[in-house]
């Protein structure tokens, strides 16, 4: 297994839940950490919070930005894009308008846009890894442009591996995982994501950082490309 130690890395979407999980364990680990995230508030309390990761407000939409960053940071061996990105309708496909249905798509633009500004400055044995989820592959009603959006980005991962090689790309693809995105449902969050939990073999919601080990570990191998990880208590089996 290779060591992250000293290693450059980029998370971007880091700021909160996974992404946030997946910059803490790789500085645990002994990588330099970039961090970025759309919120000016978020970077704040993440910079007084983790110190020794470098967090940058950015959107990922922004190809300006990164390649701003990508030039103060230099040779990157790692680039995760876990940022949301969009605005997710979760309705019928008829009951969708299309704007709303396209407005998903603009997490997988950018993850596009993050690979064009990044990979130019990955190093020959860097990664990329992305991040999915369940309704890819398992779709339940309403939620048609989450899955269509899942789908690309994994077809995605497999083209990019293939050209790109030996560069690698690989994503991981999470079930229901306790973080911000829920917080909509506030003092009743708890008992949402308990009730959600109780169909999935494992019995409960996934954690942060239970995602974030399986980034780490796609980062590390580096035998591994063109895979997608799912880390989803067991949600795809029937």
């Amino acid at each position: 297994m290779g060591s992250l130690d000293n290693q450059q890395l980029l998370v971007v979407g880091g700021t909160s839940g996974i992404g946030l999980a997946t910059a803490i364990g790789a500085q645990a680990e002994g990588a330099v950490v970039w961090a970025a995230g759309r919120s000016k508030d978020r970077v704040q309390a993440c910079s007084a919070s983790y110190p020794d990761i470098h967090f940058s407000q950015l959107d990922i939409h922004d190809a300006e930005g990164l390649q701003s960053l990508f030039k103060r940071i230099g040779t990157m061996n790692h680039i995760v894009a876990a940022a949301t990105g969009s605005h997710r309708t979760m309705a019928p496909f008829m009951e969708q308008s299309d704007e709303q249905f396209r407005a998903a798509f603009n997490k997988f633009w950018g993850y596009t846009n993050l690979a064009r500004q990044g990979i130019p400055h990955l190093s020959e044995q860097g990664s990329l890894t992305f991040v999915s989820g369940t309704p890819a592959r398992k779709c339940n009603p309403g939620m048609s442009s989450i899955s269509c959006t899942g789908c690309a980005v994994e077809g995605f991962t497999r083209a990019l591996a293939s050209e790109l090689a030996p560069k690698r790309v690989n994503v991981v693809a999470p079930g229901i995982i306790d973080t911000g995105m829920y917080d909509h449902f506030g003092d009743q969050k708890s008992a949402m994501l308990d009730q959600m939990g109780t169909s999935f073999l494992l019995g409960r919601v996934g954690a942060a950082e239970e995602v974030a080990t399986a980034i780490l570990f796609l980062m590390s191998n580096p035998y591994v490309t063109g895979t997608t990880i799912d880390v989803d208590g067991g949600a795809l089996l029937p």
